[in-house]
């Protein structure tokens, strides 16, 4: 368990003296977002729609399998979608960097790499994320750039927010770092275009749910086993994610007996730290796998998981891209067409 999650998700003594730094740290990024909105911190555009996938808190909220989701979506509507990243954790010397699905994620951080592998659409990374568009869209016939995080990244001007929200765990005792889980103050969620409920949607809401009942084997892909597959025994279940417990609640709602082996989030892992006393199956996240796969045993499996939207979220998310789409003059033939399509399918 983090410091975060022991002191960030309750009201406790340790909150409450910390208390008075969150009110500071609230008043600053405040500050710092109204300085952007004036002007007096200046912010770039890109030639491209840019629709920020985000959050207001500290550690997983199921941000990457929604960017997934949207670039399947907008790729079926006729869009040439990329994605840029943080890179979080690479150590790469140089940036921006291009990943593709056999970089090392050592260098440009896990989940890039998983999007690469995933997506099979263009991926950027880089620290500085106006850079990282700047080249996605310079180099690639990409007309939307979708940013996995970077919700604070103002520097980035953005035509469509996205927040999601861990529907469980929501926004902890409330308050900012360093005292709660929270980059910026709840207010911040009703400035955005749309709130994502990743498990449970409170009102003015879109519901996400993640599902996967299949694990792939590490060593070759190819080869699978339905989660049901593994009840007969019990099995090693590593997340080294922002959230473990909700891998760990998954897999146990899938009635498999667990053995938890919890690590950070990003975390690299060695050999080592899979070498278990137990000669059992090992069970992880699609992240985890991306760093394990080089030195994986035959027992050791993934379980990918997929994104499911409420449909009333995919309907209002086309019309605010169409809208800002047309505003920049792209996909004008391919919009006219799906809006044609889409006034014969209504009559």
């Amino acid at each position: 368990m983090t410091w975060l999650d022991r002191y960030g998700y309750s009201l406790n003594l340790v909150a409450v003296l910390l208390w008075p730094l969150s009110v500071l740290f609230g008043m600053v990024v405040r500050l710092r977002r109204r300085f952007y909105q004036l002007g007096l911190l200046k912010s770039e555009a890109v030639g491209a729609p840019v629709i920020i996938v985000g959050n207001i808190s500290v550690g997983g909220t199921g941000k990457t399998p929604l960017v997934a989701w949207l670039v399947t979506l907008l790729r079926e509507q006729g869009y040439q979608p990329g994605i840029i990243s943080r890179g979080y954790g690479g150590e790469s010397k140089q940036w921006p960097r291009h990943v593709t699905a056999d970089t090392d994620p050592r260098q440009v951080g896990d989940e890039p790499v998983l999007l690469a592998q995933r997506c099979c659409c263009p991926v950027v990374v880089g620290p500085d994320r106006v850079a990282a568009a700047q080249a996605l869209f310079g180099t690639y016939d990409c007309n939307v750039i979708i940013s996995d995080d970077g919700l604070q990244h103002y520097r980035l001007r953005r035509d469509i927010e996205i927040a999601v929200v861990d529907g469980l765990r929501r926004l902890g005792n409330g308050a900012c770092l360093p005292a709660g889980p929270l980059r910026e103050p709840p207010s911040r969620l009703q400035k955005v275009d749309f709130v994502i409920g990743n498990g449970a949607a409170s009102d003015n809401e879109y519901l996400m749910s993640l599902r996967g009942e299949t694990a792939l084997n590490l060593v070759d892909p190819l080869v699978s086993v339905t989660l049901a597959g593994f009840r007969k025994s019990t099995v090693h279940a590593v997340a080294g994610v922002g959230n473990p417990r909700r891998f760990f609640n998954y897999l146990r709602h899938a009635r498999l007996h667990l053995i938890e082996h919890p690590f950070p989030d990003h975390y690299f892992f060695g050999l080592k730290d899979l070498r278990f006393p137990q000669d059992l199956p090992v069970l992880m996240t699609e992240k985890d796998a991306i760093k394990c796969r080089a030195f994986a045993s035959e027992d050791w499996w993934y379980v990918p998981v997929n994104a499911h939207l409420d449909p009333e979220f995919e309907e209002e998310l086309l019309k605010r891209l169409a809208t800002v789409a047309m505003s920049k003059g792209i996909q004008r033939k391919q919009i006219s067409r799906r809006l044609r399509n889409e006034s014969r399918q209504s009559r």
